[in-house]
Order: C-alpha cells, then sequence, then structure tokens
C-alpha cells in the first residue's frame, strides 16, 4: 500500500499508515468517546442544581453505619451489676456506705451538727471501722489539727509552734502509743507534765498501782489490759483539733479537743470475731507558763483541767484499764445515759467530778 500524504505534504510511511487503519478499526485507548444519552442528561440536571456543580455525578459517599457495639456492652454490664446484687447484696452496700467513704476536710473549729447516720454493717477485722463515721476520719496524729502559730504572752510565734508540736507530741503519746495502749506506762507523755505540779504529780504516783475514782490513770491515758483485750489491727481513727489563747500570767494556753475509737476484740476470741469499738473523747487545757513567772521545767507545761467522754469503755470500779463489754456484757452496760460519741458538737461531759454515771453509746 502507497503511503499516505499529510496537508502539510509530508507523507506516511506503510507502517505508520497500516497503525492508524488498526487503531481506527478498534479505537484508540485514550480516544475520546462520545456520552451516552443518559449521561448527557444527568449531566445536564447537576449543572442546573444550585451547589452541585463541582460534584462528579458517581460521586457518592455512603453513610456511616450506626455503630451499636456500646450499647451491647452497657447491656452486659448492667445484667452483671443485677446477678452479683442478688448474689451478694451486702458488697454492694459496702461499696457506697462506707468502705471507700472519702475522708473529711481537717476539723478546724467545732462542728455545728453531728455525723449522718450511717447504714448499719457489722465491723470485720479487715475494715473495724466498717459502718461508723470514723472510717472517714484520720488516722493517728493526722487527724489532730494543729492551727497557724503566732505570738502569745511571753511566747514568740516560733515558740509558740512548738509548744503546739509538743501539746500534740502529749496526745499521741497518752492516747496512740501501741505500748501505752497495751497497758505499758506512759513514760513519754508524763516526761511533758510539769513537774512541779503537785497535784497531777500526787496523781500520778497512785494512779498505776491502786487506781480510784479520783486517781484514775484513764482520766489523762488510754490503756487496755492486754489479758483481756485486743486491739484489732494498727489504726486508731481521731478526730479534733488544737486551740491556744494568752492564759493566766501571760502563759499560752492550750485546748485540745480530740475522738480516739479504739476497735478493739476479746483477747481469747479464738474465732469469735466480735469487734467493740470503744470511743473516748478527750478535753484537755494545757498551761506553757512563763518560767519567770510560774516555777516550771523547759519543755513541760501545766494541766489545767482534764475531762473525758467514754463509750464502750466498761462499767463498774475503776482498773486503770478500759474494759470493753463483749457478748452478754454489753446488756449490763445499756441503763446509762445515752450518749451519741460521735457528736463533737457540743462540750465534752465528763470530768472528774461528774461521777460515776457510764455512758451508753447510741451507735459505735
Amino acid at each position: 500500500m502507497g503511503a499516505g500524504t499529510e496537508p502539510d505534504g509530508s507523507s506516511r510511511s506503510d507502517e505508520e499508515w497500516e497503525r492508524f487503519l488498526r487503531e481506527s478499526v478498534a479505537g484508540a485507548a485514550d480516544a475520546p468517546k462520545e456520552p451516552s444519552a443518559r449521561a448527557r442528561a444527568v449531566a445536564k440536571r447537576l449543572r442546573a442544581e444550585p451547589g452541585r456543580g463541582l460534584e462528579g455525578w458517581r460521586s457518592y459517599t455512603p453513610a456511616r453505619p450506626k455503630r451499636r457495639t456500646g450499647w451491647y456492652v452497657v447491656g452486659l454490664l448492667a445484667s452483671l451489676v443485677l446477678l452479683v446484687v442478688a448474689l451478694a447484696p451486702g458488697r454492694i452496700v459496702d461499696l457506697f456506705a462506707g468502705a471507700d467513704s472519702p475522708p473529711l476536710a481537717a476539723e478546724t473549729a467545732r462542728p455545728t451538727q453531728v455525723p449522718p447516720t450511717e447504714a448499719a454493717q457489722r465491723p470485720t477485722m479487715d475494715e473495724p471501722f466498717r459502718g461508723s463515721p470514723a472510717a472517714s476520719w484520720a488516722s493517728g496524729a493526722a487527724g489532730i489539727t494543729v492551727p497557724k502559730a503566732g505570738a502569745v504572752g511571753w511566747m514568740s510565734a516560733a515558740e509558740v509552734e512548738r509548744a503546739l508540736a509538743r501539746s500534740r507530741d502529749f496526745l499521741v503519746a497518752s492516747g496512740l502509743d501501741r505500748g501505752v495502749l497495751q497497758g505499758e506506762r506512759p513514760e513519754k507523755a508524763i516526761a511533758l507534765i510539769n513537774p512541779h505540779q503537785k497535784d497531777v504529780q500526787d496523781l500520778l504516783k497512785t494512779a498505776f498501782r491502786t487506781p480510784s475514782e479520783k486517781n484514775d490513770p484513764l482520766l489523762l491515758f488510754s490503756r487496755f489490759q492486754p489479758s483481756r483485750t485486743h486491739l484489732v489491727g494498727d489504726v486508731v481513727k481521731t478526730r479534733g483539733r488544737l486551740t491556744y489563747r494568752e492564759g493566766e500570767r501571760g502563759a499560752l494556753q492550750v485546748t485540745a479537743d480530740v475522738t480516739f475509737v479504739y476497735p478493739v476484740t476479746r483477747a481469747d476470741a479464738g474465732g469469735d470475731d466480735e469487734i467493740v469499738r470503744t470511743i473516748v473523747r478527750r478535753e484537755l487545757v494545757l498551761s506553757w507558763d512563763d518560767p519567770d513567772k510560774v516555777i516550771t521545767e523547759p519543755g513541760t507545761f501545766s494541766i489545767v483541767s482534764y475531762k473525758y467522754d467514754m463509750t464502750n469503755g466498761g462499767c463498774g470500779a475503776p482498773t486503770g484499764y478500759f474494759t470493753p463489754p463483749f457478748g452478754t456484757d454489753r446488756r449490763a452496760d445499756e441503763a446509762g445515759t445515752e450518749i451519741d460519741p460521735y457528736d463533737r458538737s457540743t462540750p465534752v461531759g465528763r470530768g472528774e467530778s461528774s461521777g460515776d454515771e457510764c455512758g451508753r453509746a447510741t451507735r459505735s
């Protein structure tokens, strides 16, 4: 076949002319194709619709299917909760009524109302404060609030700060020291008391040998007889505060108002895990005297007054120890005046001249 002739007079080779005829019959891959009638109609409609001119007529974004997995999980969890409530309702009560109660803020002033009543729950060896307002109290010395120090009377602010710290040390040594709680003589606490204060020194000389209503170590110290009573765990719950002002002859007068909660069980309980909470609220007024005006020793205070309220600590003749009632003994202690041992909104009622009436706890 002869070569083709281009418009400009040039000629094609036989091979190019043959390839041209072959592609014309088969259709070149990049040769433009005329749109179908349907495509022309769709394109015309899209151009006529505002806001759709830039979108390809085959463009389509499928709607995402709604995920239902979350609802399946919620339903499964709800079913599990209902099953747990049915099988162990007591454990659910624990979660919302005591075991994980958030700690209370420190007490900085006398409360205006009593703590709310907790759900009735029996204490256990693992949770001895269960079902008690004390469950949310601080432990040990952390529950005794010490105010910011300022200069008072003969003392500078730094000296007042040291005196407040030692006042709290006395509360720790007399009411929290493990040895003292187990019946040992409170030597550290006694060392902080002015050795020249005759009336208190007379009390200390006789109280531990021959306790009596007038000279009872429980007036100042918390003690249990280890042959009869064991403390449960290593924690004593406390709540209270120190306050101070200027006293007589320019002395620093510190008042301590603190409640101690001691969980105890019978020493020979064996498999019996009956737990009683002995609750003691103490009020002590201490005088840090000016050594130029009062005979005293450095680092010691004189005791102005002391009084306490006690429940579940035993009644009868003084023994020098708290004697918590267990079992049938508890009924014998239920004839006294009712006391809410967690009510810190009223002054301490019991003192050295308050008689031998035994208070009965409305809750423990």
